[in-house]
């Protein structure tokens, strides 16, 4: 997989580039400069680019949001040392896919970066599934065996998220910021998506998947096993 990596700290650069390719052999192509970075897109394709928001040439937040209003849907995962809930979902609605506070562990930035790309070559499919449990991306309504199940609008939002990433965790922030960068009130809070699950799970018990509690990482949505069921 080719990954275009918009970095302007050398050393950095040059570990990230050695640490991808050993993990996972990955090929980076390495560029410094937003403006270049830019143009570089318009001629070449790539299956996933990281992204530091504090680039010279054009910075990171305009590079973003130029490319999302060029409709390039190229996965985007930024690098950034601000890790305030306004900057998280700031970074989100302006069409980010993943962020990735500094420091970090390569291997939670391969992991990253494996799911981005297996969503990307998933996003044209007009219906996602897991177990019987399926989601029409157009209408915004979820089957089970066929029929329809009924959630609220908030409901239906989180369990969107849940399988969008079908059989990975997600943690209750990524959740919440997403709730928020989709519009919701202020008000609602990592309680509220407590409720939340606990309303999904109760509604996903005559189906084939259940939402697992991970215990410090987050949320699971997950085919039932045979030996559970």
């Amino acid at each position: 997989m080719r990954i275009l990596l918009i970095e302007d700290e050398p050393d950095l650069a040059q570990w990230l580039m050695r640490s991808l390719h050993k993990q996972a052999g990955f090929t980076i192509e390495w560029s410094n400069d937003g403006l270049v970075a830019y143009k570089r897109l318009h001629v070449e394709e790539f299956d996933a680019i990281i992204l530091d928001l504090g680039i010279p040439g054009m910075d990171g937040n305009t590079l973003l949001s130029r490319l999302r209003a060029e409709d390039d849907r190229t996965p985007i995962l930024i690098l950034t040392a601000r890790d305030s809930l306004a900057d998280r979902v700031d970074t989100l609605e302006s069409g980010a896919d993943d962020f990735l506070p500094k420091p970090f562990r390569i291997e939670e930035l391969v992991a990253r970066l494996n799911a981005l790309i297996r969503r990307s070559r998933g996003r044209d499919k007009p219906r996602l599934s897991c177990g019987d449990l399926s989601y029409d991306v157009g209408k915004h309504h979820f089957l089970i065996n066929q029929q329809m199940l009924q959630v609220t609008p908030r409901e239906s939002e989180v369990l969107a998220i849940l399988i969008q990433k079908s059989e990975e965790p997600v943690n209750k922030q990524f959740i919440l910021e997403r709730l928020l960068a989709n519009g919701a009130d202020d008000e609602i809070g990592i309680e509220s998506i407590e409720v939340i699950i606990h309303r999904l799970r109760k509604k996903l018990q005559q189906s084939t998947v259940q939402i697992t509690t991970l215990r410090g990482i987050g949320y699971c949505l997950e085919p039932i096993s045979n030996d559970e069921i």
